[in-house]
């Protein structure tokens, strides 16, 4: 129902060092009372001993840190482009669009197989020629790249269950056969396949660019109940800023490590000469106290940039969640809103002139012919209105969900913004799940209506998750003196008392493939809105979440009604 579970523990240099170099001193302390007459040698080697040894560590954590960075990055963008297939996939293999993939599709390609080598490649370039002639074709074609451009997304391909690209926003690469290709074999296998990737010159929706960190993803298509993908999308994700930044980051660390390693080095010379003009055990050892306290500082600073440098990652990967997320949405809806307003109005009012004119065509008729012969097409007709009226309602509560037409923080009615998410939420919910909705009046709530619909939506789906066979989930929304409430509970499974604890901790969470970032973003979005998020669970009686948010606003939404 959440992303909890517990994240990669964190280096923790200090305590290791502190561990490693007490055992050293007092091999040390115990050598030089057994061995005066060879302490200069052994204290030498000793230190040199530390301070590789310290090298190494921070030679090593470098390192890790990039890996784990980069392996962060591909797994955050193949999330971000796994949302972004889901969407496409509606204009490809929902029921409004089905046509083309289902005509690109039927064309036969056994004959290209067969072909000889000089000629299989002309014949799969004829084959792209046909899928490109579909009537289907340019208007897919033009709303993608719509939703596209000016995106971190530079490239997509769509392959069918054979292998072959029935899209691509390269068009000469339509029609190709990739059915060897191992990204698309994993991809049909229900496997995502995702690689960084570097190229010099390469084509996007905004023409082509030249040295960019591309993110190469094949992603599986549900389309239907058939277990078996309908499709594979390969998406190109620029991210090269990212990439950069990760970079840089590793090049401080490396930095910081060469300038420990140097003031170490300075360090053990220092002790070194001091220790040379005096044979006593005593300063031997006080030398060595104060070159450990001297390095045990050095750890410590050390530390404090690796725990800086891991919460810097934490902010970075949450915006990158975050903006992946919205930027997605915000184009889909945007072109699914410009494309689909101006034929549903042409629509309706093309019908309900047909309507009009169907009376006047009536008056003509004798009663008994009027009926047999126009009843039937005027219901039908009706039909078609109550079906294009459907269809904007939809269009409407996608852009309220996605509030397209705000900017920043804004006066909002939320009982508005819950009914538009509960609405586009109802498209994900199983149907043997209910949802109430509860409203109570409320004040205008300053905010970023976007971020709590976010919120909202993810508190809904996990409900969602958590009730495993018939259910009820209850939206409702409260006002006390102080605070707006929002709360969302369903009768699903409930969370473990020891699990209660970690909801919203980063990285914690129960899903083998999940991010634990979902509850984690939606507390910090709640407290950037100066509120506060509570959870109240049992296992086996369901889970509530309470989102409280100041209650500011009243009169400015008052004065727009």
């Amino acid at each position: 129902m959440f992303q909890v579970g517990k994240g990669a523990a964190s280096f923790r240099l200090v305590r290791y060092f502190t561990a490693a170099s007490l055992v050293a001193f007092a091999a040390v302390a115990a050598a030089m009372v057994y061995f005066e007459i060879y302490e200069m040698r052994f204290f030498r080697d000793m230190q040199q001993s530390q301070a590789r040894f310290f090298s190494d560590i921070e030679t090593v954590y470098a390192r890790q840190q990039n890996e784990a960075a980069r392996r962060d990055l591909v797994a955050l963008q193949e999330e971000a482009n796994v949302n972004l297939t889901q969407l496409f996939a509606n204009m490809l293999w929902e029921p409004a669009s089905a046509g083309f993939a289902a005509k690109a599709s039927a064309i036969p390609v056994e004959s290209c197989r067969q072909a000889a080598a000089p000629a299989r490649k002309a014949c799969f370039g004829e084959i792209g020629a046909r899928i490109m002639a579909l009537p289907e074709f340019k208007p897919l074609d033009a709303k993608i790249f719509a939703a596209m451009r000016k995106s971190s997304v530079f490239k997509i391909k769509v392959y069918d269950r054979r292998g072959i690209t029935v899209y691509s926003s390269e068009h000469a690469q339509i029609g190709e056969d990739k059915s060897a290709n191992a990204g698309w074999i994993s991809a049909m296998k229900g496997v995502p396949a995702s690689d960084l990737v570097h190229r010099n010159q390469f084509n996007s929706f905004d023409g082509e660019v030249e040295n960019r960190d591309l993110i190469q993803s094949y992603l599986p298509v549900r389309a239907g109940r058939d277990d078996l993908p309908a499709g594979v999308f390969e998406v190109y994700a620029d991210v090269t800023p990212f990439l950069a930044q990760i970079e840089a980051t590793s090049a401080r660390l490396k930095n910081a490590a060469m300038e420990n390693q140097a003031k170490l080095e300075a360090v053990v010379e220092q002790a070194r000469v001091a220790v040379e003009g005096r044979t006593e055990i005593g300063s031997v050892l006080g030398l060595l106290a104060l070159l450990w306290l001297i390095m045990f500082l050095i750890a410590r600073n050390g530390q404090r940039l690796i725990d800086r440098h891991q919460a810097e990652r934490a902010i970075v990967e949450q915006r990158l969640a975050q903006s992946e997320k919205m930027a997605a949405l915000g184009g889909m809806v945007a072109g699914f809103a410009h494309q689909m307003n101006t034929p549903l109005a042409f629509s309706h009012n093309n019908v309900s002139l047909v309507l009009e004119q169907l009376k006047t065509l009536e008056a003509s008729f004798s009663a008994e012919l009027r009926s047999s012969a126009t009843l039937p097409m005027r219901e039908m007709l009706h039909d078609v209105l109550h079906g294009l009226e459907q269809m904007s309602e939809l269009v409407v509560h996608m852009r309220e969900f996605a509030q397209l037409d705000r900017a920043g923080m804004s006066d909002v009615d939320l009982n508005r913004s819950l009914k538009s998410v509960v609405y586009i939420a109802r498209n994900i919910i199983p149907a043997r799940i209910q949802v109430i909705e509860d409203y109570r009046d409320l004040p205008a709530v300053h905010c970023s209506a976007s971020h709590l619909n976010q919120v909202f939506l993810n508190l809904l789906t996990n409900a969602a998750e958590a009730i495993e066979g018939r259910g009820t989930i209850l939206v409702r929304t409260s006002l006390d003196a102080e605070r707006v409430c929002v709360e969302v509970a369903d009768d699903g499974r409930g969370i473990p008392e020891d699990v209660l604890p970690h909801v919203f901790e980063r990285y914690f969470t129960t899903k083998p493939a999940g991010t634990g970032l979902g509850l984690a973003i939606a507390r910090d979005v709640v407290s950037a809105h100066g509120g506060e998020i509570r959870i109240a669970s049992r296992p086996g009686a369901g889970t509530r979440f309470t989102v409280l948010l100041p209650r500011t606003g009243a009169a400015a939404l008052a004065k727009a009604a």
